[in-house]
């Protein structure tokens, strides 16, 4: 059936880029769709009515019409601004983190609601709950296993053994977790600690609510974070841009007093 002229879609901005003297390019991951290139016209004018509801990370409901090349953003409206993730730089940039990942990862126009549904329930624990870099480890995951990249958690990606309970390794080159007998310095090795192992496994299939209750220590933090975020590079074959202004802001944050 083909797509009618003018359409109204739910949809999240991944982000906007400039065209002319006042027009913008926006990138929408729509609820049906999928990732859609749409022309925003006048909207860099002062009075434009459409600018606020264009901003990345914002989710509106947006009435389209067919173009040429590119769609036209003809309404919008906010449904919700993330206004607690835009007030803290460090909630602001896991969530720009997130939808640079779609972004890279999806092509345009597909069937797109699994990832819709799954960004958007991210960007809203991002958005209030405490523990947001682990809502962003499992976006990780469970957006590589939609897009048929899942890492291999179960049984050692080198050799297919189930994995024991000690202390393995992570190769993004192999395909995730790996058994101390493949244990292979060209799979380029990271220590994955059993307790990594357990929480990747969770995050997977558990619910957020679930997952959150789980304290992690700053040590394991950063291992999962080392361990999904060279498996996202690997999978791009390119560093991910938004995860540098995550790397400076950590460098940035001030040191807790004892």
């Amino acid at each position: 059936m083909p797509r009618p002229r003018v359409y109204k879609t739910q949809a999240i901005v991944l982000r906007q880029r400039r065209l002319g003297e006042a027009d913008k390019i926006v990138t929408l991951y729509t609820s049906h769709g999928g990732k859609v290139d749409a022309v925003a016209k006048g909207v860099r004018r002062t009075k434009s009515r459409l600018a606020g509801h264009l901003e990345p990370l914002t989710h509106g409901s947006y009435l389209l019409a067919e173009g040429r090349d590119l769609d036209i953003v003809t309404q919008a409206e906010t449904v919700d601004a993330f206004s607690s993730l835009r007030a803290d730089l460090e909630r602001l940039s896991r969530g720009l983190y997130c939808a640079e990942l779609v972004d890279r990862l999806t092509p345009e126009r597909s069937e797109g609601n699994p990832i819709f549904r799954l960004l958007l329930a991210t960007l809203g624990y991002i958005d209030a709950a405490e523990a947001y870099d682990l809502a962003v480890r499992r976006f990780e995951l469970l957006l590589l296993a939609e897009l048929g990249y899942a890492p291999s958690l179960t049984d050692c990606a080198a050799c297919g053994k189930r994995l024991e309970p000690v202390t393995n390794f992570w190769s993004a080159d192999a395909g995730g977790a790996v058994c101390p007998d493949c244990a292979d310095e060209a799979l380029r090795l990271s220590p994955l600690s059993l307790n990594g192992l357990k929480v990747l496994r969770l995050l997977r299939r558990a619910a957020f609510e679930e997952a959150a209750r789980v304290r992690l220590s700053a040590a394991l933090a950063a291992e999962l974070e080392g361990c999904l975020g060279a498996y996202v590079r690997h999978v791009l074959e390119r560093e991910v841009r938004s995860a540098r202004f995550v790397e400076t802001l950590r460098q940035t944050r001030p040191v807790p007093q004892p």
